[in-house]
């Protein structure tokens, strides 16, 4: 005799939810990027740095160079991890957000690429070393869903609505 099927663990999004995927996003400094290389189709894992437009949108400088960027130009859609364990217990039981996104570029020479680099800067003030190399973009990323963690039996599917500021 087979047991009963068990119920999908994961919850749809609530108040106390889509706050924490928030949070987790607003004071992400940096992020894993998930892409396909290509040419392979292969998974790729990148640390980037990480902040949020005026919108509350994730964006990221990217150079031209890197695997990363090339993945993304290929092919926009991209994961983005969120949320660092804290100092003490065990990793797994910390919250982070696992974001489903598309990736596009803002043109350099666009309206909004000032705003966005000054911004930039303010918060990392190190990338003025690179920040107008000819082959750095910034690049947005654009929600399609999400999976969040919020701790032991706390698994939320959120979409893009959900992370909207």
């Amino acid at each position: 005799m087979s047991s009963p099927p068990r119920p999908d663990p994961v919850q749809p999004a609530d108040a106390e939810a889509r706050a924490l995927a928030r949070k987790l996003l607003g004071e992400a400094r940096f992020c894993a990027l998930a892409v396909l290389e290509p040419g392979t189709g292969h998974p790729f894992v990148s640390r980037i740095a990480l902040g949020c437009d005026a919108e509350g949108l994730p964006l990221s400088l990217v150079s031209g160079l890197s695997l990363h960027t090339r993945a993304l130009r290929a092919d926009p859609a991209c994961c983005l991890l969120v949320g660092e364990p804290g100092p003490k217990g065990d990793p797994l039981t910390h919250p982070r957000l696992s974001l489903r996104a598309r990736a596009m570029f803002v043109p350099q020479d666009g309206s909004e690429h000032a705003t966005l680099r000054a911004n930039w800067l303010t918060q990392n003030p190190k990338a003025t070393v690179y920040a107008d190399l000819p082959d750095f973009a910034f690049v947005r990323f654009h929600p399609v869903s999400a999976a969040l963690n919020g701790g032991f039996a706390r698994a939320f599917a959120l979409t893009a609505a959900d992370l909207a500021p």
